[in-house]
């Protein structure tokens, strides 16, 4: 039996005694891609902004993880409040996730140049296993039971910024939902919490070196780390690079960004994993698209966040 699929098996038979811990996917690329995350972040960059992002992960093993994510916000004629929707397809080898959120945020001054921004994230979590996989397994009293189901989910977070730093704590899943129909095991989706930070400093007209960390704890799983430093030369073209420290999963990984226009900016990051998985694979790939309306010529491009 192919390596991922046998390790699902004896993933789902291990959840007859005790719950798993289904987490959130994580990204190179997460300073540009908050919103799905954070929902206070919505609305923050002031105008419509709509995010893409496809992500590969660990390249040439079967059934690895691959992600989609599409995201769109935009403040509100009282620009306090900021609305926003989020939405993320995630396979793993034959376990499939969907997430479908809207968020809602308000947000006050705290100065002449920060703001604080308070969000709430609702919707709705997707979890299935392929036809195919099922249909193998029919007969198996374990794996009868996960049907397609959504299950309704809530999140919060806090976003104090200003054009030159960012401060975020969220929890974009704050229910411990059972996507399980039998009552012998548990599949648990867990909280997770995601604390964000970042600031811009000027090394010389031309360019700005923006450094950026992401730290994340979920019950059951080990502590992440995502730490992140970019350089932006002409506020046009982007170069960077990005570590995360994780028990299971350490990964060091390069970004390239260039800004086509004031509207349309294009990314990729590459990530290699320093774990055992290295025996299996070697590459990691992201491919990111921001699209942006501007309407108001007091609106700054680039947004460093």
């Amino acid at each position: 039996m192919k390596f991922v699929k046998f390790n699902i098996i004896v993933f789902i038979l291990f959840t007859s005694w005790v719950g798993v811990a289904q987490q959130l996917p994580q990204f190179t690329q997460y300073m540009f891609n908050t919103v799905s995350i954070n929902p206070a972040y919505a609305g923050s960059r002031e105008t419509l902004s709509v995010v893409g992002l496809h992500r590969s992960q660990w390249v040439g093993m079967d059934g690895a993880p691959t992600t989609q994510t599409l995201s769109v916000h935009a403040p509100l004629r009282n620009e306090k409040i900021g609305l926003g929707f989020s939405f993320i397809n995630d396979e793993v080898g034959a376990q499939n996730f969907q997430y479908a959120y809207a968020d809602f945020s308000y947000t006050v001054p705290t100065g002449e140049n920060s703001k604080l921004a308070f969000g709430l994230k609702a919707g709705f979590t997707g979890f299935s296993l392929d036809a195919d996989f099922r249909d193998y397994h029919a007969d198996d009293p374990i794996i009868y039971g996960y049907e397609n189901r959504w299950k309704p989910n809530i999140g919060a977070g806090v976003y104090w910024h200003s054009e030159r730093w960012y401060v975020g704590l969220s929890a974009p899943r704050l229910l411990n939902t059972d996507y399980n129909g039998e009552e012998n095991y548990e599949a648990l989706e867990r909280i997770s919490y995601y604390f964000t930070g970042g600031y811009v400093f000027d090394l010389s007209e031309s360019t700005k070196f923006k450094p950026s960390f992401l730290v994340k704890t979920t019950n059951g799983a080990p502590l992440s780390y995502d730490l992140t430093a970019n350089f932006l030369f002409n506020d046009v073209f982007w170069v960077g690079a990005g570590y995360r420290i994780n028990e299971r999963t350490s990964a060091l990984g390069g970004i390239v960004d260039f800004q086509v226009s004031k509207q349309l900016r294009i990314g990729y990051a590459y990530e290699y994993p320093f774990s055992k998985l290295n025996r299996y694979t070697n590459s990691s790939h992201e491919i990111l698209l921001m699209f942006e309306i501007f309407k108001s010529k007091r609106i700054k491009s680039p947004r460093y966040f």
